[in-house]
């Protein structure tokens, strides 16, 4: 006699998409159970064949929001060639951005490779060799295969560009404008942007044909991020900094400087004082960035000493403390610094160091939050005394007028306050 168990598969928010059950299952794998916002706005414009502009900043989930599309049209006509084109500004976005493609497609035999300067060419060639239905990468590797005849995109049908603003900033558009003459004429393009640019604009506009737009580019940083400006004059900044990671909540710091030589010489100094610190900086190796960031991912370093473009695309979670060691070069990229703290609801701290200087920032910044940024003084260290009253800005629903520390406004313990 003989008996069968039925085996329950738990369903996700995915389901009604209609999603080929080999993503269903990836899905899973990736431990994804409801739609983000981004996602449950682009993945039926992608399923339909629309083309997408999507405003949205990194952590938001847009890497599932357009793969899935992508893997359920490879998955509905199979046929050889490189199908889908990924292009991303920095190796460490390709990278992560075709780690999780290859989770969604665990249960396929669709195959991806990531394109990108700073390692071998050879292997890269031979990769493409073996097939390649979807490749990922950044416009300078991926122009020279091309060039090289090692590339082919004849078939391409699907064509993505992450964080259109950064690659523009880089340099990046006219290799990927010399990129696009290398595809068919008919196909589908999402871009995706936390700003825009009229350079990027222009772009979108060439490209994207009654578009799809989606947008969730609030400037408002994330509600769950508790905001300090900390008053201290440039010699004392590295004392400064000290006290606040030695606070008692610091668990990980990701600190940004303004430049490669700072990053790679307070990283240096953090590590003499007994801190588990690493460096990432444009001079940096391919193997040396590598390392850097499966050491932060891992917790082998507490605290990651970065510059704006080394950390573009970066994405790693439980970051407890954003520290801007110096202010960022624009307002803009305040909201990029600060957001790789504070998700998937958790709590964060965006610390930043001012001097009399900075003021400037200060002010067009919270003109572009809407909303003051809490000035705090750490005993022993000296405010500013020609430091501005904050801004008369309007406020939005977000942490950044309360101090830094836990919710309705409570300083926690060690951190820098009134």
């Amino acid at each position: 006699m003989s008996s069968s168990v039925a085996v329950a598969v738990a369903s996700t928010g995915f389901d009604h998409f209609g999603l080929h059950e080999a993503l269903s299952r990836g899905i899973r794998a990736a431990g994804f159970t409801e739609p983000r916002p981004i996602q449950h706005e682009t993945i039926p414009a992608g399923l339909a064949g629309r083309n997408v502009l999507g405003l949205a900043h990194t952590g938001t989930g847009k890497t599932a929001a357009f793969a899935l599309p992508l893997l359920q049209r490879l998955l509905k006509n199979r046929r050889k060639g490189v199908r889908a084109l990924i292009l991303a500004p920095t190796r460490e976005l390709a990278t992560q951005i075709a780690e999780e493609v290859r989770t969604l497609a665990k249960f396929t035999s669709v195959k991806a490779v990531t394109i990108f300067g700073g390692v071998s060419m050879g292997k890269q060639a031979e990769a493409l060799r073996h097939g390649a239905e979807i490749v990922v990468g950044c416009p300078g590797r991926i122009l020279d295969l091309i060039q090289q005849g090692v590339l082919r995109l004849a078939e391409v049908e699907t064509l993505v560009l992450d964080e259109a603003d950064h690659m523009f900033d880089m340099g990046f558009l006219p290799d990927i404008r010399k990129i696009l003459k290398t595809l068919p004429a008919t196909r589908q393009n999402l871009l995706f942007s936390a700003t825009m640019p009229k350079e990027v604009r222009y772009l979108a506009n060439d490209l994207l044909t009654d578009p799809h737009v989606v947008e969730l580019n609030d400037t408002a940083p994330a509600a769950t991020i508790a905001h300090a400006l900390v008053e201290v004059a440039e010699a004392r900044k590295r004392d400064l900094l000290e006290q606040v990671l030695t606070g008692g909540d610091c668990a990980s710091a990701i600190v940004f400087t303004r430049t490669k030589y700072r990053a790679k010489r307070l990283a240096e100094q953090l590590t003499k004082a007994g801190h588990r610190a690493v460096g990432l900086q444009g001079n940096m190796s391919q193997a040396q960035r590598d390392r850097a960031m499966s050491g932060f991912r891992t917790r082998r370093y507490d605290i990651l000493v970065a510059t704006d473009i080394a950390a573009r695309g970066i994405d790693v979670s439980n970051v407890s403390y954003v520290i801007n060691f110096d202010v960022p070069s624009t307002p803009e990229a305040y909201t990029h610094r600060i957001g790789r703290t504070g998700r998937a609801e958790q709590e964060g701290v965006a610390c930043t160091f001012v001097t009399g200087s900075d003021y400037d920032w200060v002010r067009a910044t919270e003109r572009m939050i809407g909303a003051p940024i809490p000035r705090r003084q750490v005993e022993g260290f000296e405010a500013d005394p020609e430091r501005p009253e904050p801004s008369k800005a309007p406020r939005r629903n977000s942490r950044a007028g309360r101090p830094a520390g836990q919710p309705g406004g409570q300083p926690r313990a060690n951190r820098p306050r009134p």
